[in-house]
């Protein structure tokens, strides 16, 4: 690696446990909720929501790791993981779901192919 090169950092966010936004986010990067998002939530990267998380608007992302709550339309580009404290609501669309046992699931679940994974964060 040459000394003037530039390397950049990976992107990480994180929305605290206790703290409740309401509104809408863009993020590039990963980014972890453990705190309450009321409204739109987009993000170039993966999204972990803790246990103690919760989102209620519409979220897309390429990837998700669900332990908490999500509820309404759900996009992800690629990998939807449903743990087993998870609970998602609503309408999702995705690529590719892994729903551990005892994840609570309501909705609907349209399975898009990997073509449309490029449209997604557009």
């Amino acid at each position: 690696m040459a000394r003037n090169s530039i390397v950049e950092e990976p992107k990480h966010n994180h929305l605290a446990k206790g703290t409740k936004l309401k509104g809408e986010i863009y993020a590039e990067g990963d980014f972890r909720v453990d705190g309450d998002i009321d409204g739109t939530f987009v993000c170039s990267g993966k999204l972990v929501v803790g246990e103690s998380g919760r989102i209620f608007g519409e979220v897309e992302c390429k990837n998700a790791e669900v332990m908490g709550h999500i509820r309404g339309k759900l996009i992800v580009a690629d990998l939807l993981s449903m743990k087993a404290t998870s609970k998602v609501e609503g309408d999702v669309k995705t690529v590719r779901i892994s729903i551990e046992p005892h994840a609570v699931f309501s909705g609907s679940c349209d399975m898009i192919s990997s073509d449309a994974e490029n449209n997604v964060n557009e």
